[in-house]
């Protein structure tokens, strides 16, 4: 509808309809969910495949009659069962977790050191050193890989445990540095300068001043760094022997030699575990200063 302003001179003024006018915004939304929606279905939906597939009784790669039936006989925690009893598996798991959590702890160290001095503005350089600092989060992992096997080689790390720690922690450190990073960035320092105004040395106001606010970007940076130490298999594969295979090294190694539904399992247990370390972050990131 159109209505003409009463009482103007020259031609009449048209005033669109409200119903008209608020229409845009509304198909811009659902338009706007849809997308969204869809990208989440497409993004989310092969991996969520995985989980009801891990239950299945047969040792196949897809769903049975059964299991479309939804017939019980159909599911089974065979495969389960299978990953807990079989050496190769747990062995891997012990493996990832240790490795994953001294990586950590190095990467988590170096990092959060390297972003407070990055902080500084008497730092020289500091774009250049930043940009060096996290050129493993750009570069390929198959070209760090080689030249980390080249490098630890040489010094006679090679297939232990020693040098892949120190190349997982190689890729942990840009994730530690740029949430260590983004955390000062909302810091006070002024909170730092009445500390030291008080008596306190550089280490007293770090610790018990700057440390516990920054804190949820640390540990938001670890979990990170653990997360690729956990689920990284390309330089294992370059750099890693028998003595030093992960989880994801044995999935590999399950898929080329002999097929089992019991990669599904393990990939279940993944997926769960990285939907709990979003959370934490999720949870961390709420916690963080603004």
């Amino acid at each position: 509808m159109a209505a003409q302003h009463p009482g103007g001179r020259g031609s009449p003024r048209v005033i669109a309809a409200p119903g008209r006018a608020a229409l845009a915004p509304r198909l811009g939304r659902f338009a706007y969910f849809g997308f969204c929606a869809a990208v989440f279905f497409f993004l989310v939906a092969p991996i969520l495949v995985i989980v009801p597939l891990s239950f299945n009784a047969e040792p196949y790669f897809t769903f049975t009659e059964g299991m479309l039936r939804l017939d019980p006989d159909a599911y089974s925690l065979r495969w389960y069962r299978e990953i807990i009893a079989n050496e190769a598996w747990t062995g891997s798991l012990v493996n990832s977790l240790v490795i994953g959590v001294s990586a950590t702890v190095v990467a988590t160290v170096l990092g959060t050191l390297a972003a407070l001095g990055l902080a500084s503005p008497a730092v020289p350089a500091r774009r250049v050193i930043t940009g060096i600092l996290i050129s493993p989060m750009v570069t390929p992992v198959i070209i760090s890989a080689a030249g980390m096997f080249f490098f630890y080689s040489n010094l006679g790390l090679g297939q232990t445990h020693l040098g892949i720690i120190l190349a997982h922690a190689t890729l942990g450190v840009p994730f530690v540095v740029v949430t260590v990073t983004a955390t000062l960035a909302a810091f006070d320092r002024n909170l730092t300068r009445a500390a030291a105004s008080l008596g306190a040395g550089p280490w007293t106001a770090f610790r018990r001043v700057q440390l516990p606010l920054i804190a949820p970007g640390v540990i938001s940076g670890a979990i990170f760094a653990f997360a690729v130490s956990f689920d990284e298999v390309v330089v294992v594969l370059f750099m890693g022997g028998i003595e030093q295979r992960t989880i994801p090294r044995q999935m590999w190694s399950g898929i080329r030699e002999q097929i089992s539904p019991a990669i599904l399992a393990v990939a279940t247990f993944l997926i769960v575990f990285a939907v709990l370390l979003l959370v934490v972050v999720a949870w961390l990131r709420r916690r963080t200063p603004r």
